[in-house]
């Protein structure tokens, strides 16, 4: 007779082997084989979804940061909001968003110094930035490219034009070779 390992516990270490696979999870499935007998297949990996897109919605206006993170949120995406320069470039200490939506016009740090703050960040080189600003002059919008936005968008807006602008970023930034956006 063969006597196996007691544990501490008192039990034998084949009934504790067997109680671990009897609660861990099955990697298996079963199955008829026509003839009433089981047969046991490996069961198919789980597919794991990507996570949507991460936008940040930088506006001081709370209302119109509302309803783009709103409407954001609806088309799919996961959406983090913040009301002026400093609290993005907060933000995005902890968290490295795919897309920004940037309004020019900013309490304590406009979205120009934001924006080149943000692309001193080697993590934010590629991440888009799309600037949301009233300013309609033509010298508002080379200055938002000269400080690093990727477009400019002009406010009032429809939300579905803006979301257009932030999928064909995030698109070009996919097919993109590393550093090419």
């Amino acid at each position: 007779m063969v006597d196996t390992p007691r544990r501490p516990d008192g039990h034998h270490e084949e009934s504790a082997t067997a109680e671990r696979e009897a609660l861990a999870p099955s990697r298996t499935t079963t199955a008829d084989s026509g003839d009433g007998a089981a047969v046991r297949r490996p069961a198919q990996e789980e597919k794991v979804t990507p996570e949507p897109p991460l936008v940040l919605v930088v506006d001081d206006y709370a209302e119109g940061r509302e309803i783009c993170a709103e409407y954001l949120t609806l088309r799919g995406y996961r959406v983090d909001t913040a009301a002026d320069g400093v609290e993005a470039l907060a933000k995005v200490e902890g968290v490295v968003p795919d897309a920004i939506i940037m309004d020019l016009s900013l309490p304590r740090m406009d979205g120009w110094e934001a924006t080149r703050r943000l692309r001193k960040d080697d993590r934010m080189r590629n991440t888009p930035i799309i600037a949301l600003t009233a300013h309609a002059v033509p010298a508002a919008r080379e200055s938002a490219l000269e400080a690093g936005c990727d477009a400019v968008v002009i406010k009032p807006c429809v939300p579905r034009d803006l979301e257009e602008e932030v999928r064909r970023h995030l698109e070009r930034r996919r097919t993109s070779p590393p550093g090419d956006c």
